[in-house]
């Protein structure tokens, strides 16, 4: 089945044993992280997730604002971004193009027996009115993060992709050359087009199937490149990974935090908005953007819950926060939006 992606094979599992963060046949975390999750509450989380569901989504589709293409190409002396919800990243530095996480599709359970479906309508056709892509970024293979209709359409348009150790194997069975895919472990570090790119550490999980749990890595990135300091969190519950990555890495600029889908069971995966904040300020970040927000419902709390508690949180710890409209072009300079969520019910 194509949304598998590509099969972990006993040669694969012997170049990932290299890893120093590959233990008992599997990538591991630098803490011990579980979840509660049991044959004692699953059947409630099951409950709550499908039936109740009140606040959960939007009343009616959010909408996106489109590209505009000669506003975002046209070169600047400062990284410009535009978040499109969840974790889809587009980022212009240093006069390349940079995408992270690209899940534009519209269902973010395609192997489930219930959809979970994207809160605005028409978003995988973003991908045809962006331009060619110089480097994509991925930090896992969860079908959020990694998804097959989204590849089907960028993979012809992207030079280069830079991901988490083992979710190249997806890449290649879907059609991307071996050449034009660079893997990363933790800390691992290149230098493109004058960026420098980092893979840093996060608390989470990967796997698309059965058999393939924590089969490949998952992480964060850094880019730096003319003065100017970018902290992907990706996925992951809170921890103390924050600090080494500020302490290696930071301050910086701007920071994208993992905000959404947490719930008490599998907190240690997910972080609640506080923490999301305190990463923030651990790291060094100077301003914050919550994302993994505002595309999916994939736990229990409300769409809003998430941006509203980290405005609330961020400005109790005096941390500065952005939090940009879907699709809007913002920079390092831009002033706190309007809490938008509001304008919909």
């Amino acid at each position: 089945m194509k949304q598998f992606g590509g099969k972990i094979t006993q040669e694969l599992k012997e170049r990932y044993s290299k890893s120093d963060n590959w233990s008992e046949n599997k990538f591991q975390n630098l803490v011990k992280t579980t979840m509660d999750v049991n044959i004692q509450t699953l059947p409630k989380i099951l409950y709550r997730q499908f039936f109740e569901t009140a606040g959960r989504e939007p009343g009616s589709p959010l909408p996106i604002q489109p590209f505009r293409a000669s506003e975002f190409l046209t070169p600047t002396e400062t990284p410009k971004f535009i978040w499109y919800g969840h974790s889809v990243l587009l980022m212009q530095v240093s006069g390349k193009t940079i995408l992270i996480d690209p899940m534009f599709g519209s269902n973010a359970s395609p192997i489930a027996p219930f959809a979970t479906k994207r809160f605005s309508a028409g978003s995988l056709e973003i991908i045809d009115s962006l331009p060619e892509i110089d480097l994509v970024l991925l930090t896992h293979d969860h079908y959020d993060h990694l998804d097959l209709d989204s590849m089907h359409r960028l993979i012809p348009k992207v030079k280069h992709f830079y991901t988490a150790l083992g979710v190249g194997r997806h890449l290649k069975y879907w059609g991307v050359q071996g050449k034009n895919i660079t893997e990363f472990d933790w800390w691992d570090q290149e230098i493109f087009h004058e960026i420098q790119i980092t893979f840093t550490p996060s608390r989470h999980f990967s796997g698309r199937g059965l058999t393939d749990r924590a089969k490949s890595l998952w992480g964060g990135w850094v880019l730096k490149e003319n003065g100017s300091s970018i902290y992907f969190s990706g996925d992951g519950g809170y921890g103390d990974h924050f600090k080494e990555v500020g302490s290696r890495l930071g301050p910086f600029d701007i920071g994208f935090m993992e905000c959404g889908q947490y719930n008490e069971h599998w907190r240690q995966i997910h972080m609640f908005p506080e923490e999301a904040v305190q990463a923030g300020l651990d790291s060094g970040v100077k301003r914050a953007v919550p994302v993994h927000w505002g595309a999916f419902s994939l736990a229990q709390h409300t769409w809003k819950d998430p941006a509203e508690r980290f405005v609330q949180a961020a400005m109790e710890q005096n941390l500065k926060f952005l939090t940009p409209r879907l699709g809007e072009q913002f920079n390092l300079e831009t002033s706190p939006g309007a809490h938008w969520w509001n304008d919909h019910s």
